[in-house]
């Protein structure tokens, strides 16, 4: 594998898809199944180097990038809990120096010169939760799910006696949000059991308290002893704490549980000597921690700060260094992705890494294997960085065996037997099978019904892949002819569903093909943004999706535009690229994808994008564009109070721009508006506009 700073941009593009397409499916076996296939250094390895290529080509970064990801779509049979405000993650850096560049962004942004105090505390390697009461009294638990959505585990949560169930003057609305953790002794002391008795034995401290949470019975969660810190909020109905420190008095006060070790720093040098002692005294903790989380501690200048996508711009976790392990490679095998990417896997002899045993290990691409020379019966160094997923960082050539071979990447799909070919400008080689291909279908479908797509119950990975071999499930389309098909005798449309009658397969029931259809029927009407990220259209992710429909608005003018090849209409919007705009177009120049998109448009709804956001705002739906060097605000601020107002960002002027704000030394784009007539703000008149 290259290094970050070889790439071309063709291959930083490839690389960020790749890693974007291979830690989609790491959160979901990590936060849904409770069952990572990879360690947490290969994990944060991938984290990194996405991050390492975003910083090198920014305009690159892709709406999926695992930079803008929270966790996985939940996926159980508890009830699901829309977050009043999102549970978002944190952005994470591996060395002081990261963290030295951390707190001078912050600076920058609110144009500070001077010190600002953080509130360190240690990072806690447990299950989000998020309790809320009301008028004093615990109402409701939930996980955090995907940030925007998780599970009820009120019960459960209710188990844990360092949660108080009454508080005493409290906000009438309040949220407390925190960590469950399972003890060291505690951990042991039920492997211990569970091994004795041929249950199950958890990995590590993590994941037995994730599973224990997630009980579909209270008293099993009862009796795992699960423990909780608390550290923010989320809904309150009045804010009586001006800081970090503040709120955690206020915790302390109303009895939840904080962290001792907690402590408020007031520049970089006390940072890092917390950090160090924090390193110094891991291993004698009585709990898994894998960082420290640095936070603004005043709220007002957290408030300034405000969000990225998908993580606050006022805190960062700070990750432990990478630990490492040797083992034995016994196998690599490719597997297929939905866009026919072949990955190479390497399967290894499990190993203990950090806690965590790794019997996975994902070896990027075929230019990978080569520039460290893997082979399958090689002795290799298994990284893990930041406690998250391992890698592959070296090989012991002197331990390689005598008959040991070069690895030779297939040309070959091994699903389809199809040709996979290697573009010039891409790291990644495709199977040429398209739909044809097995591995390539069953990945689009299970995309296709996917959380933040179609998001239909019942079907799931499994479910999608049984019923794909049988020929029940081919295309998006069959899923919304089930039902017809069902009751069908087989003839004319349906000859190949003969006899479909699901109610008889194994497993299957009445009760449970009745719920399955409910669920099909039940997404027969769908938002513009949920369609156009059902399509599986290459580097367009759910955030993309959005950003198409918010411009475009009804999914018939898209439609036209593409078919019409508007790419220019695609690049005015701030966040597409020339590369992502390409395959967009290229989508619509396939006609067997047009094709399903018509059969699938007799059969469903696509509603017109209605923009959740109601602001009250002058700004409130217009397009803005910012030029020049802003005096009371720096551009990132203003930007992002525009946001907040409702506005969407362009950085291009077109006819469509409705302000365009000028500052000092404006560049073409003031005389660009000038000459289209667009609406020209001076830096007051935009703050009056805000206000």
């Amino acid at each position: 594998m290259k290094n970050v700073s070889d790439l071309t941009r063709e291959e930083a593009a490839a690389e960020l898809q790749r890693i974007a397409a291979e830690m989609a499916r790491a959160d979901i076996a990590y936060y849904q199944n409770d069952a990572p296939y990879l360690s947490d250094a290969e994990y944060d390895a991938l984290k990194l180097r996405n991050a390492n290529i975003e910083r090198l080509f920014p305009d690159l970064i892709r709406p999926d990038s695992p930079s803008k990801r929270i966790g996985a779509p939940l996926q159980s049979a508890f009830g699901k809990v829309a977050h009043r405000f999102p549970m978002l993650s944190l952005a994470d850096v591996f060395s002081i120096e990261e963290v030295e560049d951390f707190i001078a962004g912050v600076r920058r942004f609110l144009n500070i010169d001077g010190d600002i105090a953080f509130m360190c505390e240690p990072k806690i390697d447990g299950l989000s939760f998020t309790a809320r009461y009301e008028n004093g009294l615990f109402i409701q638990g939930a996980t955090r799910g995907d940030g925007q959505e998780g599970e009820d585990i009120t019960e459960n949560l209710r188990t844990i006696g360092q949660l108080p169930l009454q508080l005493e003057d409290a906000p009438q609305i309040l949220e407390v949000r925190g960590e469950v953790y399972m003890a060291k002794a505690d951990f042991f002391a039920l492997n211990q059991k569970n091994e004795s008795e041929g249950k199950k034995i958890f990995a590590n401290p993590r994941n037995a308290a994730a599973g224990s949470l997630r009980q579909l019975d209270p008293e099993i969660t009862r009796r795992r002893k699960l423990s909780l810190f608390a550290y923010t909020w989320g809904e309150v109905s009045e804010r009586v704490w001006e800081s970090q420190a503040g709120f955690f008095h206020h915790l302390e006060k109303w009895g939840f549980p904080v962290n001792p070790n907690n402590r408020l720093c007031r520049n970089v040098t006390e940072i890092e000597s917390f950090f160090a002692n924090l390193m110094e005294i891991r291993a004698s903790l009585p709990y898994d921690i894998d960082g420290v989380v640095y936070k603004v501690n005043d709220i007002a200048l957290q408030e300034r700060l405000g969000f990225l996508t998908r993580t606050p711009r006022w805190a960062v976790a700070h990750k432990f260094p990478a630990e490492q392990a040797f083992t034995r490679i016994r196998n690599i095998r490719i597997q297929v992705g939905r866009t026919g990417a072949l990955t190479p896997v390497a399967d290894l002899e499990p190993v203990n890494v950090g806690g965590v045993m790794v019997s996975h290990a994902t070896l990027h691409n075929e230019d990978e294997i080569k520039r460290k020379d893997i082979r399958i019966g090689d002795t290799v160094i298994i990284q893990r960085a930041g406690d998250v997923i391992p890698q592959v960082v070296g090989v012991l050539t002197d331990k390689r065996p005598p008959e040991s071979q070069q690895f030779i990447f297939p040309h070959i799909c091994p699903q389809c037997g199809a040709h996979a070919i290697r573009e010039e400008d891409e790291a990644v080689r495709r199977c040429t099978g398209g739909l044809t291909c097995p591995a390539q279908a069953i990945e689009r479908l299970r995309h296709f019904v996917s959380r933040d797509a179609f998001d239909i119950e019942g079907l799931g990975g499994k479910i999608i892949e049984d019923f794909y071999k049988e020929k029940i499930i081919l295309s998006p389309v069959d899923i919304f002819t089930l039902e017809e098909r069902n009751q069908s005798n087989g003839e004319d449309l349906f000859e190949r569903n003969r006899g479909l009658e699901l109610e008889k397969r194994e497993g299957w029931g009445k009760k449970s093909v009745e719920n399955l259809l409910a669920a099909v029927n039940k997404r027969r009407i769908i938002s513009l943004p949920r369609f156009i990220y059902a399509l599986g259209i290459r580097q367009v992710g759910s955030a993309t999706s959005r950003l198409i429909a918010q411009n475009f608005e009804s999914w018939q003018h898209f439609e036209e535009q593409m078919v019409a090849g508007e790419t220019e209409k695609l690049l005015a919007i701030d966040g597409i690229g020339e590369s992502m705009a390409h395959d967009i177009v290229e989508f619509f120049k396939e006609e067997h994808n047009l094709q399903t998109i018509r059969d699938l448009r007799r059969q469903i709804q696509i509603e017109d994008f209605r923009d959740q956001v109601n602001y009250n705002s002058p700004l409130a739906g217009k397009t803005v564009v910012f030029t020049g060097t802003l005096e009371k605000l720096t551009r990132s601020e203003a930007k992002a109070k525009a946001l907040a107002m409702g506005a969407k960002i362009s950085g291009s002027v077109s006819k469509n721009t409705d302000y365009v704000v000028i500052g000092a030394d404006p560049g073409s784009k003031a005389k660009t508006a000038a000459d289209l007539g667009i609406t020209l703000l001076s830096e007051d008149e935009f703050l009056s506009l805000l206000a």
